[in-house]
């Protein structure tokens, strides 16, 4: 692979090689030097109920495909473990359901809804089986309202990813969203995860690629803020149109902010909307190939379909035909790098150095 280098001064950079996009190798290192340290999103809290205190989960599935489990155990504690059982590696819980324990359906091996070892059965004269050895591997667990996120293998803590963004919308009802599947989508993106997510973070598309979001937000007003594993987009509203009531202690206090559009690396959106949230989760399938999950959640009905919340799947199929127009362009060989612009690719630029430092130290 191609070393990858971005300079820091956006004014003098180029844009990641190419060889990002095109070459399967980076593809394939990117599950561990990306994916694997960073929170991915898991569910929702409302999946472990009354009726269901297991729930099986995929993370990543044409990608990483790890077999994941949250329980719900007798003391409301929820739990995120593999779902691997440890003696001949079957799955454990095929579906969800309630259950009082976790009992491999292989060869009968048990074990705590916390993940902790209990018996296994015919195992006499196994030597040097100790079985506090034998617990489930349980992986952190990182809860923002009722959304629930975990990480592979050890990297930056979640206040790295996650504490901006809380600070910032703080006084939004987040424990009052309701997931309402029927406003979620996901849709097949034929691009490199990567191209999808970068158009997503400027806004500088906008006024050519998105006639109705231009009529509702304030293009000159469009504004770019940096974190170190994230980065936030602010749509200001145009006179009369739907905003955020904010409370006159939030830091945005007596703006008119249409949509705060938070971005979390490497592959997560949360856009927050007067009506709630779409969180839009990019997850790779091949070097031109994505999926894009949006995932809605409700805290205000009355104000769906207004503003800059509205029309989502318009601005979806718009950002598609552009990020797929992208994906055949990088392949010529007289396309290697571009430049930015200083006014409007901010986040672009902050994305293309997270992601070349993953592979390179500086």
């Amino acid at each position: 692979m191609k070393p990858l280098y971005v300079h820091p001064d956006i004014a003098y950079a180029k844009t990641i090689d190419t060889d990002f996009y095109l070459n399967p190798a980076y593809f394939e290192a990117s599950k561990e030097n990306i994916f694997a340290p960073s929170w991915q999103y898991l569910g929702e809290t409302g999946m472990l109920n009354d009726n269901t205190t297991v729930y099986p989960i995929t993370l990543l599935p044409d990608y990483l495909h790890e077999p994941l489990l949250l329980t719900r155990d007798n003391a409301q504690q929820i739990h995120c473990l593999s779902n691997v059982c440890n003696h001949r590696g079957n799955l454990l819980i095929p579906t969800a359901c309630k259950a009082k324990h976790l009992r491999c359906q292989y060869h009968g091996r048990l074990f705590q809804l916390d993940g902790r070892f209990i018996s296994m059965p015919e195992f006499e004269g196994v030597q040097n089986f100790i079985p506090e050895n034998n617990h489930l591997p349980e992986l952190p667990l990182y809860r923002f309202g009722n959304l629930l996120f975990t990480q592979l293998k050890p990297g930056p803590s979640p206040d790295t990813y996650f504490k901006d963004m809380m600070e910032r919308v703080y006084w939004l009802p987040i424990d009052q969203m309701v997931y309402r599947p029927d406003l979620s989508a996901t849709y097949a993106v034929n691009a490199h995860w990567a191209l999808y997510c970068e158009n997503y973070l400027e806004g500088f598309h906008i006024p050519f690629v998105h006639p109705q979001l231009n009529a509702i937000l304030n293009f000159k007003e469009y504004t770019t803020e940096l974190f170190p594993y994230s980065n936030l987009q602010v749509g200001i509203a145009k006179a009369g149109d739907v905003c955020f009531n904010i409370p006159a202690d939030a830091p945005d206090a007596g703006k008119s902010i249409a949509a705060y559009y938070f971005w979390i690396f490497p592959n997560m959106m949360f856009n927050f909307y007067p009506w709630g949230l779409s969180l839009n989760v990019v997850e790779p399938k091949t070097p031109s190939q994505c999926t894009v999950r949006f995932i809605a959640f409700v805290y205000d009905e009355s104000k769906l379909g207004s503003g800059a919340g509205s029309g989502l799947n318009t601005v979806e199929l718009e950002d598609e035909a552009v990020v797929q127009q992208v994906q055949k362009g990088i392949r010529s060989r007289f396309y290697q790098h571009g430049r930015y612009s200083v006014l409007h690719e901010k986040g672009t630029h902050h994305f293309h150095r997270l992601l070349a430092n993953s592979f390179t130290s500086e």
